[in-house]
């Protein structure tokens, strides 16, 4: 397969099961070992770095369970994260900011409602100050409602921090309104890349995974 992301850019991978997405971002982090090719990041081929070596470049991943610290407050998971990565707290208050968590940074996290946890996660992400950003279906558990927000969130942390996001996702409705550019997996290949409409339309995309009913 072949893929490439301009530094900035927000887009998003689909693909039924099993087509090879997790194997992608298992590879960019060094999960699994790949016998072939590269996967550059700046100067940097990340294909055969230890995970830890590759986040120090700036590869950050979430996954699709939020992983916070329940017994310690927002502030405290900022800070647990950004230490690890040997970061200043100076991003910390616009993290919070952006991602809607200003009023909770002494909230436990635990206490904290499922959509307001996977964005506690990504605001640990980012206060690392990454390049890249990972995020493995990021709505999962997600209410409408925080789904809706966590489009406008996305956009958000884009733009205010430049990083660039992969999103992986399996709701279509999240896709289509996060109106990213649209990459589609079937069997380890990417078959259509462009916005949504064209990968719906896409005849060998319905067939694979978005089905005939996708002209309804």
């Amino acid at each position: 397969m072949n893929l490439s992301l301009q530094r900035g850019e927000l887009a998003s991978l689909i693909g039924p099961n099993g087509c090879g997405k997790t194997t992608l971002l298992n590879a960019l982090t060094g999960q699994i070992r790949v016998d072939a090719g590269e996967a550059r990041l700046g100067d940097a081929n990340l294909l055969g770095l230890r995970p830890d070596r590759i986040a120090r470049l700036g590869v950050a991943r979430k996954f699709q369970v939020p992983s916070v610290f329940p017994m310690l407050s927002v502030a405290e998971n900022l800070a647990v994260a950004r230490q690890a990565a040997a970061q200043d707290a100076s991003r910390d208050r616009t993290v919070l900011e952006e991602t809607g968590l200003a009023n909770a940074g002494g909230r436990v996290a635990g206490t904290l409602a499922h959509g307001q946890k996977q964005w506690l996660e990504m605001g640990m992400l980012l206060v690392q100050r990454p390049q890249l950003l990972l995020l493995d279906e990021p709505t999962a558990g997600m209410t409408a409602a925080e789904t809706r927000t966590t489009v406008r969130l996305l956009h958000r942390l884009r733009e205010h921090f430049a990083v660039t996001m992969l999103v992986v996702e399996h709701d279509m409705r999240f896709i289509e309104a996060l109106e990213s550019r649209v990459m589609v997996m079937i069997a380890g290949e990417i078959v259509a890349d462009g916005c949504f409409e064209e990968a719906r339309r896409n005849e060998r995309v319905r067939h694979a995974y978005l089905g005939r009913a996708a002209d309804d």
